[in-house]
């Protein structure tokens, strides 16, 4: 993996979008410039004050439905982690590592739905299609989507959005940037509780499914709006009443 330099690039207006790589969302770019973040290269733009106030308006948005959600949904939550407790031995709450924003690593919160040390013989895996390492509790709250409720403490503490590509361990970014070309452009926004890409396109099984939710994800960074993540929440809502798309 490339290290991380304080060396800068020049884009400006001028310069033509298609003299650039399409690596990079140029076509949205004012300026941009490379900040130290130690073990990574990745660009963090600057962006013209309209994309400011999209950003501002984006994490308000988000701190409401947080806190609404969070209150309205309490029992549940309650009653989700009696039935952990009850269902297998282990913590109700499982933290794993995440990659964020500009290669931010952070800890993402969920209700444990697989039994404890689930991938101590394997090392990092994708979850699969009935997996067995999944408990009897484990498989209701993964159909339902109620193991990801607790992720909207992330969200408040500023580390996810609600409505972003999906944060993935380092293990797996790691691959990826190598395998998938333009894979890093979905760092340069805060990752999501749901996104374009869950919507479009179900559980990542191979390394072909990565690439094509990539595409759905680049397709949300470089179209930014509220509008889209009201639409992307209604949609989530609607593959998990009819199960759309989950395992």
């Amino acid at each position: 993996m490339a290290q991380s330099t304080n060396s800068s690039i020049d884009i400006s207006v001028e310069t033509p979008a298609s003299s650039l790589s399409s690596d990079t969302f140029t076509d949205i770019i004012i300026g941009a410039d490379r900040r130290p973040i130690p073990n990574w290269d990745i660009i963090a733009y600057s962006t013209n004050p309209f994309s400011q106030l999209h950003s501002w308006a984006k994490r308000s948005m988000d701190i409401l439905l947080a806190s609404v959600f969070c209150v309205v949904t309490a029992p549940l939550w309650a009653l989700t982690a009696l039935a952990i407790r009850l269902d297998s031995p282990g913590p109700i709450f499982y933290r794993q590592e995440r990659v964020g924003r500009f290669g931010k690593v952070f800890t993402l919160l969920k209700f444990r739905s697989m039994v404890v040390d689930a991938e101590r013989e394997t090392g990092p895996v994708w979850a699969s299609r009935n997996d067995p390492r999944r408990t009897r509790v484990g498989r209701i709250i993964r159909k339902l989507g109620i193991d990801e409720f607790p992720q909207f403490f992330n969200v408040l503490r500023g580390e996810m959005s609600v409505v972003g590509p999906r944060p993935e361990r380092s293990h797996f970014v790691h691959r990826f940037r190598r395998d998938i070309p333009g894979y890093s452009d979905r760092l340069c926004v805060l990752p999501g509780i749901t996104g374009r890409a869950q919507v479009k396109h179900k559980y990542d099984e191979s390394i072909d499914d990565v690439r094509r939710k990539l595409g759905f994800d680049l397709e949300y960074v470089q179209n930014p709006s509220l509008i889209a993540d009201l639409l992307i929440i209604i949609n989530t809502a609607l593959i998990i009443v009819t199960g759309k798309g989950k395992f």
